[in-house]
């Protein structure tokens, strides 16, 4: 399915587990965003630079956080072919990965169904390399879609997650079940 491009910004309301709000812009070579969010009494504020390439495979990921502990900061770099560092070290538990999932991020969804061919009805893995909100912790996140019509995606994640997402024309989640919300 072709997706129009990218709105200037977009923006969520977490809901359920977490009270927050998060806003993306687009840029020239991907997403930036920002998240201030607060879960299980805990405070963060993230902010993240995505740079994707024309196939929308991740390639660059800036990842900075702000917590009651402190400041951290963390950078994935991916050669497109599913090799990646992680703030300058081989990562090989990331291997074979094209996108990246930030806990904070409800927008980070878009990257997978952008880069996928997703054919109505068919499973399609599309595990990621998936990064903490808290402690920017990162790994491999397990995780399928299922294109249920032109707007709609049955998702999987480990652990046992499942919800229905919903897509706008831009390839932009309006609504995440238990998750977020699309304000803007």
């Amino acid at each position: 399915m072709a997706y129009e491009e990218l709105p200037p910004f977009a923006a969520w309301q977490f809901v359920d587990a977490v009270d927050g709000f998060e806003v993306v812009y687009r840029d020239a070579s991907g997403i930036r965003g920002y998240t201030s969010a607060v879960e299980a009494g805990q405070a963060y504020a993230v902010h993240y630079e995505i740079s994707v390439d024309a196939l929308w495979r991740t390639r660059e990921v800036h990842v900075h956080n702000d917590t009651a502990r402190g400041r951290r900061s963390t950078v994935l770099v991916s050669d497109g072919k599913g090799s990646w560092t992680v703030d300058g070290r081989s990562a090989p538990q990331l291997d074979g990965l094209y996108d990246v999932d930030l806990e904070a991020s409800a927008c980070t969804n878009t990257l997978p169904v952008h880069r996928l061919d997703l054919p109505l009805g068919d499973v399609v893995t599309a595990p990621a390399a998936y990064v903490q909100a808290l402690d920017l912790q990162v790994r491999r996140l397990d995780q399928s879609y299922r294109r249920l019509d032109g707007h709609r995606f049955d998702y999987h994640s480990e652990g046992g997650f499942n919800a229905v997402l919903v897509y706008d024309k831009y390839g932009l989640v309006l609504d995440y079940p238990g998750i977020a919300t699309r304000f803007a």
